[in-house]
């Protein structure tokens, strides 16, 4: 009898473990989404590897007044050497710690307010103004009634997240989530919807 209820107490222990290591990446989402809404600086430090973010957004986010690039066609040294020699010194000419500026085009982006707007699907500065939070009872429902982050890979050591505006399911955002120990994650790279493939 002793056996058998160590046995089931072992079994229990097991599958709360497979469940607390399966949810993990999706409590680390909404940590990130909550850390940002509500500014806490430290909080996100410890949930977003800033550089890898960075580098992620780098080539997805213009520079104010360059011409977009055309589909299909790369910058090279015969057809832009300028743009090539740019994009080449790019990584090294920007700063490495996070607790240094990031390039001006970068910057809305690794903002709390940015990085929230950005967890809720939307451009930074192009997200709606949110109602004030409901009190007590309506404020638990609330917050599980809001639009969960759609899986597109789980992995043991990698999960992405998808999440796109209410009004525009087209418009997708792709997070993805590097493990950093048994139960911590961290962001680690961001897709913004014009990277996505149609």
């Amino acid at each position: 009898m002793v056996r058998r209820q160590l046995f089931q107490i072992f079994v229990l222990c097991l599958v709360l473990f497979g469940l607390a290591f399966a949810l993990a990446p999706w409590f680390a989402f909404r940590a990130l989404k909550a850390n940002a809404r509500d500014h806490d600086v430290a909080g996100m430090a410890e949930m977003v590897d800033l550089r890898a973010v960075r580098a992620s957004l780098r080539d997805q986010v213009e520079e104010p007044g360059q011409p977009a690039p055309v589909p299909g066609e790369t910058a090279d040294i015969w057809r832009d050497p300028l743009g090539a020699m740019r994009r080449a010194l790019e990584p090294f000419a920007e700063p490495l710690s996070p607790l240094t500026p990031a390039p001006a085009r970068l910057e809305p982006y690794l903002t709390p307010a940015g990085l929230y707007d950005l967890t809720r699907g939307y451009i930074p500065g192009t997200a709606p103004p949110e109602p004030p939070p409901p009190q007590g009872l309506a404020r638990i429902t609330a917050a599980l009634s809001e639009p969960w982050p759609a899986l597109r890979f789980w992995g043991v050591n990698r999960v992405r997240f998808a999440v796109h505006p209410p009004e525009q399911p087209g418009e997708v955002m792709v997070f993805t989530f590097q493990r950093t120990d048994l139960f911590q994650w961290k962001l680690v790279h961001v897709r913004l919807p014009d990277a996505d493939p149609v």
